[in-house]
């Protein structure tokens, strides 16, 4: 019994417990807003709702220019020397300012021609473009404020943060979705983050005075090269991704309509709520061990050991969820969304293989393997892309999930035989 009383006392048992908290509390606002899209908005408005988010993502990645990661171990190595964190403080916010500007101006005044280009010729919501170009840069800066508090080492306040970001993105979704319904639901995904602000304002400067460290003295090249080599990768999944995504779905409405692409939106909705709990496992204990791993051999009792004792959970718990999914769907969403449970079977498939495959995947990540990473990325969305295309026009709705499947499992292959001294 003092054992385990000692292990409920680390700090570390703390944060974990803290974030599993965090990330189931998202995962049932998830929930709760797709179930109100579900009634309000169907699988139309679903299917619109998607190709906002594919968009704002891409955009909000650009906005932050992928310094997050690099801000995080600038600032944990500099934290105690006041002259080279102002320097890393000022020169990522500088930067980061002059980006979301420019955008926020390209947003406000080519509303017309973003319109046309994520929703088509059929509906006008320009205002919901202009709304990004004036929520952009309070969004960039909150990202990027959120970066220095755990490069800081407060982790237990970045949890908080994102805990009350969620809070307040669940509050905001159903005012908007109850009372300007589809408008109101796209106006939501663009409000809700540049809101988190003022959470994480109020937060940095419990630790110091954040506006007295911003000056243009401190202003480095140095420090932006620094941080550019770590945007690099961010940059090619977070931008290309979305991006390819976003070109599926339109092809997707053009052949077979936009109710049938608001099936497949939900399903990707769906998937992302489970394949977060493996996304957690992988970030939180796995990608530190791999960081560390010395050799080979070390890096292939970590591999496996996510395979044995991992991967078999998630794939019964895969299991349970196709053979409840007419309940899910009934839960979730309305009796209107009923045909998404026959794209299930392929989904899941395809979700084994991506489980499987994101264990070898951090590994780029572990060992800064930038350009390897880069050429997979860019091959794997390549294979998705055309073979969504060419698999929704024989099978319909039902070949853009085969399509990611097959991605899948060839992703997985591919990275098999390159991490082949590593697994075998």
């Amino acid at each position: 019994m003092n054992f385990y009383r000692k292990i409920i006392k680390t700090n570390l048992f703390k944060i974990t417990s803290l974030n599993s908290l965090s990330v189931a509390l998202k995962i049932g606002i998830g929930l709760i807003t797709s179930k109100i899209l579900a009634i309000f908005v169907g699988p139309s408005g679903m299917a619109l709702v998607g190709n906002l988010r594919n968009f704002s993502s891409s955009l909000e990645s650009i906005s932050t220019l992928g310094f997050s990661n690099g801000i995080v171990k600038y600032v944990a190595e500099k934290k105690k020397e006041d002259d080279q964190l102002y320097k890393i403080i000022s020169t990522a916010f500088i930067c980061l300012l002059a980006v979301t500007i420019v955008l926020s101006f390209i947003l406000y005044f080519f509303a017309s021609f973003w319109n046309k280009q994520i929703f088509g010729n059929d509906f006008d919501y320009r205002i919901v473009f202009k709304a990004i170009a004036l929520v952009l840069p309070w969004y960039a800066i909150s990202v990027f404020l959120l970066s220095i508090i755990n490069g800081l080492g407060k982790f237990k306040v970045v949890i908080w943060v994102n805990i009350l970001g969620n809070i307040i993105g669940l509050l905001v979704s159903l005012y908007m979705i109850l009372h300007f319904k589809t408008l109101g639901a796209l106006l939501s995904i663009v409000i809700s983050p540049a809101l988190l602000f003022f959470v994480t304002f109020y937060f940095i400067n419990k630790e110091f005075n954040f506006l007295r460290t911003i000056k243009f003295r401190y202003f480095d090249f140095r420090v932006l090269k620094n941080l550019s080599s770590y945007s690099l990768m961010a940059l090619v999944s977070s931008v290309l991704g979305p991006i390819v995504y976003l070109a599926i779905r339109k092809n997707v409405i053009q052949i077979v309509g936009l109710e049938q692409a608001g099936y497949w939106e939900t399903i990707v909705r769906i998937s992302s709520y489970y394949m977060m709990f493996v996304t957690t496992i992988l970030s939180v204990y796995f990608l530190p061990k791999l960081a560390v791993a010395q050799n080979n051999q070390e890096a292939k009792k970590i591999f496996w050991s996510f395979y044995k004792h991992i991967l078999p959970v998630f794939a019964v718990a895969l299991i349970v969820i196709y053979f409840s999914r007419f309940f899910i769907i009934k839960l979730l969403f309305t009796d209107e969304f009923m045909p998404v449970t026959a794209l299930f079977f392929w989904q899941l498939i395809g979700d084994v293989f991506r489980a499987a495959s994101w264990i070898l995947g951090f590994q780029f990540f572990a060992k800064k393997m930038t350009k390897a990473f880069i050429i997979s990325e860019i091959a794997s969305l390549a294979v998705l892309y055309f073979s969504s295309r060419c698999l929704v026009v024989l099978f319909g709705i039902h070949g853009v999930v085969m399509a990611q499947a097959l991605d899948n499992f060839i992703y997985l292959l591919v990275l098999c035989v390159y991490f082949r001294r590593s697994l075998f």
